[in-house]
């Protein structure tokens, strides 16, 4: 089965679910359908689907910006120029150099349900009131070129996920509910999982007719109903480490002092006066001990209780807390705030390349949510904060997880020769190695920071004609299979049947 078939299956079957959930009548669906399976192409395919979504019960009405078939092959192609692996390093990581719709087409043939997670921070507009606006990439984006743009990638998204991954958005308050709606238009709304609010600055400055805006959000999506959330922390408050300060000298360390009053609901096992191993009576609290008479007797004898107060405590160890801090919750006020992430990026390629970069550590635990063998996506990657921070997160828990960036080469006055070229690949190249392209070492992280290491495949993105015949320009020559995880075919024939059978998606151009 080709990938313009599969995808018309996963398409169908997402079709039928929302006839399940009672978005779509049967008829309409059935439709639907019929026109799926005529469909030439997969962007034709996903545009009809679309159609399923426009009077679905949230309201959201958008025009998908419309993709146009071609004659023209996009493939990747090695820069070996900019790829580079660090001696002994095991695991290697993707960057595609060029328009991330072709990114992902291309990723489809050999990442398609594979996928653990993906973050994204889509240039969404800093307007006011809906007017155009510059985004971090120069561009001039409306809200409905916004949502246009990022519904055939997310449906490309979603076939790259695999059925227990996960994927996160950072969206501003102006466009959050919109594209919260075209999430669930796109994953189903009960495969939403949380909302984050990131508190992203603590500025005090006042804005004439509102408040100041100090927070962004972060959505959570699953592919499938069968993900699995890790358990992820926040660091614990000095004033509650502080607690821990009590020492008895019997090798177990500090611990603090925990009630064993149970704050409500009382019940009849719960309910005692306690007798201590001395004789000694401790009257039963209000609402009871948080613990059977029994498990209280372990903890005596196991030396765990402070019986010197008058209070009966139970002596809680700092070396045997699961972490140091509690589970988090959606409110992300712990982490560091946005200019924290262009702090880091200035200490590694220097001042004013790439405006409002997101902190490593705010994406760090994104990540962390699933297992530390993730392959992670990031396709809107920009000055490539997501893959630092899959390298520390290796470097802090011994993971093999691999990252995959993708970014446009926006070229700004900041950046002439391209974002990819003056920022992405370099940040990435100093933090792997030590140096940069050029040799030189000079640079603020590596005075604090230990290199990363592991190895780089730069990827751009070739273009050829699927019916040029000109020796040693064909398809067949110019496609490297090996660039897709394919070992060298032995037969020309192979090849062929390969190309014919997973590239024609690729043929593909969004109109602007």
């Amino acid at each position: 089965m080709n990938n313009i078939q599969i995808t018309k299956n996963e398409i169908i079957s997402d079709i039928k679910k929302r006839v399940e959930d009672k978005i779509l009548e049967n008829e309409n669906a059935d439709l639907l359908i019929k026109l799926i399976n005529n469909a030439e192409d997969i962007d034709e395919a996903i545009e009809i689907a679309h159609l399923g979504n426009k009077y679905k019960k949230t309201g959201l009405n958008y025009d998908v910006r419309l993709v146009k078939a071609s004659h023209v092959i996009k493939y990747l192609y090695k820069d070996e120029n900019l790829s580079f692996k660090n001696k002994d390093a095991e695991i290697t990581h993707k960057l595609i150099i060029g328009e991330n719709y072709e990114a992902l087409l291309n990723l489809l043939i050999e990442y398609r349900n594979r996928i653990d997670v993906i973050y994204i921070d889509p240039p969404y507009s800093k307007d006011k009131m809906g007017d155009y606006a510059k985004t971090n990439y120069n561009n001039n984006i409306t809200r409905d070129n916004l949502l246009s743009m990022l519904y055939p990638r997310l449906v490309l998204a979603k076939q790259l996920l695999s059925d227990n991954g996960l994927i996160f958005c950072s969206i501003d308050d102006k466009n959050y509910a919109y594209v919260k709606c075209l999430f669930d238009d796109i994953f189903e709304e009960r495969h939403f999982i949380n909302t984050f609010v990131w508190k992203k600055n603590s500025s005090g400055k006042t804005e004439k007719d509102k408040y100041t805006v100090n927070t962004e959000y972060v959505l959570l999506y699953a592919k499938t109903a069968m993900y699995a959330l890790e358990e992820v922390f926040k660091p614990l408050a000095e004033a509650t480490k502080a607690l821990y300060k009590n020492d008895d000298g019997d090798g177990r360390g500090l611990y603090r002092l925990y009630p064993l009053q149970k704050p409500r609901d009382p019940g009849p096992e719960t309910t005692y006066d306690y007798v201590d191993n001395n004789g000694k009576v401790w009257a039963c609290p209000p609402k009871g001990w948080r613990m059977k008479q029994s498990k209280l007797k372990e903890l005596e004898n196991d030396g765990r209780l402070c019986l010197t107060n008058t209070t009966l405590s139970e002596k809680a160890y700092w070396n045997e807390r699961k972490s140091e801090g509690k589970r988090i919750d959606t409110l992300w006020d712990d982490l560091p705030e946005n200019s924290a992430g262009t702090k880091e990026l200035e200490e590694i390629i220097g001042k004013d390349k790439f405006d409002n970069p997101k902190p490593v550590e705010l994406i760090k635990r994104c990540i962390n949510v699933a297992n530390n063998n993730a392959i992670v996506l990031d396709f809107f990657a920009g000055s490539g904060t997501t893959g630092q921070a899959v390298l520390e997160l290796n470097k802090e828990d011994g993971g093999n997880r691999q990252f995959i960036l993708c970014t446009l080469d926006e070229v700004t006055d900041k950046t002439p020769n391209g974002i990819a070229h003056d920022v992405t690949t370099k940040r990435l190249k100093r933090i792997m190695t030590g140096e940069c392209y050029d040799k030189t070492n000079k640079f603020k992280w590596l005075e604090k920071n230990d290199i990363l290491d592991d190895n780089l495949d730069v990827y751009e993105i070739g273009k050829v004609s699927d019916f040029e015949n000109v020796d040693g320009k064909t398809p067949f020559e110019l496609i490297n299979e090996e660039n897709y995880g394919v070992k060298k075919f032995n037969t020309i024939k192979e090849k062929i049947d390969w190309v014919c059978n997973n590239f024609e998606i690729t043929e593909k151009e969004i109109e602007e």
